[in-house]
């Protein structure tokens, strides 16, 4: 699992039917740091949300219950807050 922000939305006139009605998000990662990824929203994530992203196809074909589909990342979570204790 990796903690992000969404930064942005894609998106396509022609994709496999999976994506049909579904948002693919560009996800910045906060943890681990730098880079980024594109993910297929599962819980109505936008633009500016800090978000739980599940990087692995399996996983991910389980959230949607689509054994066949063409994902790799979900958002699976919107964050309310973090809290790391020794960490202020």
């Amino acid at each position: 699992m990796m903690i992000g922000k969404v930064s942005g939305e894609i998106y396509s006139t022609i994709n496999h039917p999976f994506y049909d009605g579904r948002k693919l998000l560009i996800v910045s990662l906060e943890h681990p740091a730098g880079g980024y990824i594109i993910a297929v929203d599962s819980v109505g994530a936008g633009v500016g949300e800090r978000v739980l992203v599940l990087d692995e196809g399996n996983g991910a074909r389980q959230v949607f219950a689509a054994d066949n589909a063409p994902v790799r990342s979900a958002i699976v979570g919107i964050i309310d807050s973090v809290d790391v204790p020794g960490r202020d």
